[in-house]
């Protein structure tokens, strides 16, 4: 077998794994490709993982200047900015951001970070890259379509975007576009042809994850190598697989909920509208209700918290058991316990809606649900500690991110007890509480599992590493910054501070944290300059960056490791890898690690 298909740091044992799968014949022609057909209309996985992964981080970008932005009116209300107006013209007259530019950056923010980073640039990124590549397939199910499901999101954003330079500016009802507001043009500017942007945008955005979500599930079912057995699966692999079942299973109510609010808007229907007076003119629409609209909208942004949250999980449980030279500890109460948070994240919905008057006693189920809850999220931090426990922890940029997720997700989780409390939450809902807790417990940790995720596999998607140093840095100031940024949230919350404000100086009770905010102000400003020092540390070493020289430098034991450094469309240029044995044979037979494509040695009992 030629050296550049045999992993360089398992020696002679893994050429013996390699099994009968042949190389079809179309796939042994060689024949160049356009640069159309290589870089932009791509059916490989792997370039589409790095579409996705550079439109995501585009998207960050501006998702996180519009945080910086609206943070600078937050902490310094009184202050002006001349160079504000050269940047936004009439949003920011004499420097200072009006307030429809205020609530437009706070939706565009959410929706952006939200669903076009964490869904589409998260996932659509690491499923696509490593799906394949860990079940032993050439591709997935159907290359076409996994090309349309990228550039339905690539359009989606090219709507949304456009939404930005329309006179009446973008949607400026929140991110999650309740109605009234999102349902009437007059309600406000940011109600008029932005918000049928937005909307015309997010059913774009529903398709792709449609398509790229039934792709996913049929490639994981249906393509697996021999012997990849779905017991012998990598946990990333449980967590994307789950993550698509429940992108599949929500995101058409959704799509359902935003087709009505069109047709209240444009077709005279009173689906979410009744009784409405808007300047003191009597609205002829009746029997519409807003609270419909939140339980179509929470039946998926309940199952949208742990679509975010599932592939950083996933991506943690891999690079955790790397890294610590360890196997991960109960592997089958993790795959049980992704299992039942994507189960229990439909039945939850409604704890968002405590004070939308539902009854008492439908609310105290939603209550023990919701609590219920915490205890697979328990389990998967159980065992994360334990895995790393007396490990031979490397601690990687990626390590140390993985374990930075660790501990937003504990520290944002245990908030969620307090929030899912239906009395206590009658006090904290709409506070600053609320953004503490689902910033750290999804947001920031979903980041921070993305950066490991990037750290850990950029040697496979470009031949070449990180720089090291530079990435330590990017980790201690995103770490530290996010607790500053988010942590005295809470104190503000119990004060009773409501979110979504543009302007607190006005209330005695609130003035007392004028000098926190400038603090959060200053600490997101500094965040936000340490990822663009990502971003250039990205872009640099995939020219510039230290050269991948063997196949393997993590010494992991998952099939993507036994590709060429740069692998062809197909992957494998000869034969697929048979699969003998689980992901996560470390410190085994005397072996530091033992990849699948290892025979089992006589005697030796298969933990799966």
């Amino acid at each position: 077998m030629s050296d550049n298909t045999t992993p360089g740091s398992a020696g002679s044992k893994e050429e013996e794994a390699y099994t009968i799968h042949p190389a079809s014949p179309a796939e042994d022609h060689k024949h160049k490709k356009s640069f159309l057909s290589t870089y932009i209309f791509s059916t490989d996985h792997k370039m589409i993982a790095k579409q996705y992964l550079v439109t995501g981080m585009i998207w960050a970008i501006i998702g996180a200047l519009f945080s910086v932005l609206f943070r600078l009116q937050l902490g310094y209300p009184d202050a002006s900015f001349p160079w504000l107006e050269s940047i936004l013209g009439h949003w920011a007259k004499g420097g200072r951001i009006s307030a429809e530019a205020f609530y437009a950056m706070i939706t565009m923010h959410g929706t952006i970070l939200i669903f076009f980073v964490l869904t589409a640039g998260l996932s659509g990124t690491f499923s696509n890259l490593l799906i394949p590549l860990q079940v032993g397939a050439r591709d997935m199910a159907s290359p076409f379509l996994n090309m349309l499901s990228y550039w339905f999101f690539f359009l989606s954003g090219i709507v949304m975007m456009s939404s930005l330079f329309v006179q009446t500016g973008p949607a400026s009802g929140g991110w999650t576009a309740y109605p009234p507001l999102s349902a009437l043009g007059d309600a406000s500017i940011g109600s008029k042809i932005g918000m049928d942007l937005w909307l015309a945008s997010m059913a774009l955005f529903v398709v792709s994850q449609l398509l790229a979500g039934i792709n996913y599930i049929t490639t994981i079912l249906n393509m697996r190598t021999r012997g990849m057995q779905m017991n012998r699966l990598p946990l990333t692999m449980w967590a994307f697989f789950f993550t698509a079942i429940l992108g599949v299973l929500s995101f058409p109510v959704l799509l359902a909920g935003f087709i009505l609010l069109l047709m209240d808007r444009h077709a005279g229907t009173s689906f979410y509208l009744s009784e409405i007076f808007i300047g003191g003119r009597i609205l002829p629409n009746e029997g519409g209700s807003a609270i419909l609209y939140q339980h179509l909208f929470w039946f998926l942004g309940h199952p949208e918290v742990y679509i975010v949250i599932l592939p950083a999980m996933g991506i943690v449980s891999e690079v955790l058991a790397v890294q610590s030279r360890k196997p991960v500890f109960g592997y089958t109460a993790m795959v049980f316990s992704l299992f039942a948070i994507a189960m229990l994240s439909f039945l939850v919905w409604a704890h968002h809606m405590f004070v939308a008057g539902i009854n008492p006693l439908l609310g105290s189920f939603f209550v023990l649900l919701t609590l219920l809850i915490a205890v697979p999220s328990a389990v998967k931090v159980f065992n994360w500690l334990a895995t790393i426990w007396r490990g031979r922890l490397h601690f990687t940029p990626a390590a140390m991110f993985a374990i930075g997720f660790v501990s937003t997700f504990v520290s944002g989780g245990l908030t969620g007890i307090w929030l899912g409390n239906s009395t206590i939450d009658v006090y904290l809902h709409d506070t600053y509480f609320v953004i503490a807790h689902f910033h750290l417990v999804m947001g920031v940790s979903a980041v921070l599992g993305m950066f490991a995720g990037v750290y850990h596999w950029f040697p496979k998607m470009y031949g070449r590493f990180l720089n090291n140093t530079l990435g330590y840095i990017h980790f201690w100031i995103t770490l530290m910054g996010a607790y500053v940024i988010f942590w005295p949230m809470h104190y503000e919350g119990m004060a009773g501070m409501p979110r979504r404000y543009y302007d607190f100086s006005n209330w005695q009770s609130f003035k007392q944290f004028g000098t926190l905010n400038e603090v959060i102000s200053l600490a997101a400003i500094v965040v936000f300059a340490v990822q663009l020092l990502f971003v250039l540390n990205f872009f640099y070493s995939i020219f510039k960056g230290r050269k991948l020289t063997t196949l393997n430098p993590w010494k992991a034991n998952t099939l993507e490791w036994t590709t060429p450094i740069h692998p062809e469309h197909g992957n494998w240029p000869g034969e697929i890898p048979v699969v003998y044995r689980w992901a996560y044979d470390y410190g085994k037979n005397g072996e530091e690690f033992i990849p699948q494509t290892i025979p089992p040695m006589p005697g030796e009992k298969d933990i799966t």
